[in-house]
């Protein structure tokens, strides 16, 4: 395909500047080896004195190679919409580059088996994809697919929880532990000395190395950096149907007074909050994600904040940057922590997941 002229001028001038051949620059444009740091670093600061950018998607089109790509997310269940962000993240993104080539297979698992996550992973390894966007559930199993990606040679890009000494090619979420540091200064302002404040974890699977975790230690840390007394009480709730929580948070109020704030530490929160409504226990309830069956809550008093960290466009930035890095080998940042949002009766009419 015969390049365009300002292209063509733009690769020249910086051949020219740096003293090397339009085929160096050229190797050093496409990231391809055979050029000495020296002389790739020089050619890399011209380019930036330049702002020179070259036509990537002409270059794409030319090259027909396709491109496939596998994600693997929790199924939808009757137990949280969360979800259906990260999926209509993923088919938003398949919109915009599925002409270039681009196609992407969609995998998904029961977020409560993980043999469900096992049997995915297996066939996405015998498929071998060019790359892979993964949201990890079980620590155990997530880690072993990924140490099989890394084997194979396939990049992959992990988001909405991270994986503990993993290799990723990056990281898009949120930050966990500043996600329950935050969320426990939010409860600082809310109560006094003598007020308990209880943690829940809603998760099939809760082990040491858990996501939940990160979130319940930032809060234990908060506390502990500003040397505050209140008493943190926890509740592991490994049964998630309504029934199970229901008996746990009803025995945890009869055998504790003074509990003034209840933080849950994923979406589940609208489980808690119909709980708190049906038995009327007066309570600030705090938990995560914007989704239609905690805003029912939050509209109605229930659940006064919401920590929000945009999963739709976790999983949209997940598929973009191995898009980038397959197609164009272009650089992706390794970690992306997504902004921490706080939501409230009062602005959730004027957000977007």
């Amino acid at each position: 395909m015969k390049k365009s002229t300002t292209e063509l001028k733009g690769v020249k001038e910086i051949a020219r500047r740096a003293n090397v051949s339009i085929a160096t620059v050229d190797r050093v444009l496409h990231n391809r080896p055979g050029v000495s740091k020296q002389t790739k670093d020089k050619i890399n600061e011209i380019i930036i004195e330049l702002n020179y950018q070259p036509n990537l998607l002409a270059q794409r089109l030319a090259s027909r190679k396709t491109i496939r790509l596998a994600t693997l997310i929790p199924m939808g269940s009757k137990e949280t919409s969360y979800w259906e962000a990260p999926l209509s993240g993923i088919e938003q993104a398949e919109g915009e580059i599925n002409q270039l080539g681009i196609i992407i297979d969609k995998y998904f698992y029961d977020q409560n088996s993980s043999d469900s996550f096992t049997d995915q992973t297996k066939i996405i390894l015998e498929s071998n994809p060019d790359g892979v966007l993964l949201a990890p559930s079980f620590v155990e199993e997530s880690v072993k697919f990924t140490n099989g990606c890394t084997e194979l040679g396939i990049p992959y890009v992990l988001f909405n929880s991270d994986l503990p000494n993993n290799d990723s090619l990056s990281y898009i979420g949120p930050n966990l532990y500043q996600s329950g540091y935050l969320a426990a200064q939010l409860i600082s302002y809310l109560i006094s000395d003598k007020d308990k404040v209880l943690i829940v974890n809603i998760s099939k699977e809760i082990d040491n190395r858990h996501h939940l975790l990160k979130k319940e230690e930032g809060t234990r840390a908060y506390f502990k950096d500003h040397h505050k007394p209140n008493d943190i009480l926890k509740l592991d709730i490994k049964q998630t149907d309504y029934k199970s929580i229901e008996e746990t948070l009803s025995e945890t109020f009869r055998e504790n007074d003074n509990i003034k704030v209840v933080f849950v530490t994923n979406s589940r929160v609208s489980w808690v909050a119909r709980y708190i409504d049906e038995s009327k226990k007066d309570v600030i309830l705090i938990g995560f994600d914007f989704l239609k069956e905690n805003l029912e809550y939050v509209n109605n008093g229930v659940i006064d904040f919401l920590i929000c960290q945009k999963p739709k466009e976790q999983a949209y930035r997940g598929v973009m940057s191995l898009y980038k890095h397959l197609a164009f080998s272009l650089p992706v940042e390794k970690v992306h922590f997504m902004p921490i949002d706080i939501v409230t009766k009062v602005n959730c009419p004027y957000y977007q997941n």
